[in-house]
């Protein structure tokens, strides 16, 4: 047997090492381009009223998300159904918002808020995007004749009352209990 059988598989580990290194490294510098190459861009700060007044002039023109409360009194609808301007307020600042969005059905007064947009120059809070904050708990009517038990049977469909069929227009209402014909 010859050595220089021997010699090509010492050199083949050799290239392999360096082929690691180098994909390794290739890799890293991939992941660090992609991590931090447009975080600036692309975060999005989540304040409250008094974070967006002391942050000051470092807030205008940020992407921040507003949090707080929809302060009493201060809607006003503008011109059509997307005009819309309120205070959002957390007890120790009150920040002024415009929105051009068609507002959420459960939009109020009083309601937690969340509002996507930036803070303009001249002090208020462009709205992009606008949330509101709601639990998903259902709450009887304050109304005190309502019978409590009745009202959750009927809700969970323990009710054995048949519901009433709908009337259409032109048609006679049912004469009393229709029986069906047995089956033979």
């Amino acid at each position: 047997m010859s050595t220089a059988g021997n010699s090509p598989p010492a050199i083949k580990p050799r290239r392999t090492k360096w082929f690691a290194i180098g994909a390794l490294g290739v890799a890293a510098a991939a992941f660090l381009v992609i991590a931090f190459g447009g975080i600036g861009e692309n975060l999005v700060y989540y304040w409250g009223p008094k974070d967006l007044r002391a942050a000051g002039r470092r807030a205008i023109g940020a992407t921040i998300r507003l949090g707080g409360q929809v302060a009493p009194g201060s809607v006003k609808l503008g011109d059509g159904v997307s005009n819309l301007e309120f205070d959002v307020t957390d007890g120790a600042a009150t920040v002024h918002v415009v929105s051009r969005g068609v507002p959420p059905q459960l939009f109020r007064d009083r309601i937690g808020v969340v509002v996507e947009g930036t803070l303009t120059t001249d002090g208020a809070f462009e709205s992009r995007r606008l949330m509101v904050s709601h639990d998903n708990q259902y709450r009887a009517p304050g109304d005190k004749n309502v019978d409590i038990k009745t009202l959750m049977r009927s809700t969970q469909g323990l009710d054995d009352v048949p519901a009433a069929s709908p009337a259409v227009a032109g048609s006679s209402p049912p004469r009393g209990p229709q029986l069906e014909p047995e089956a033979r």
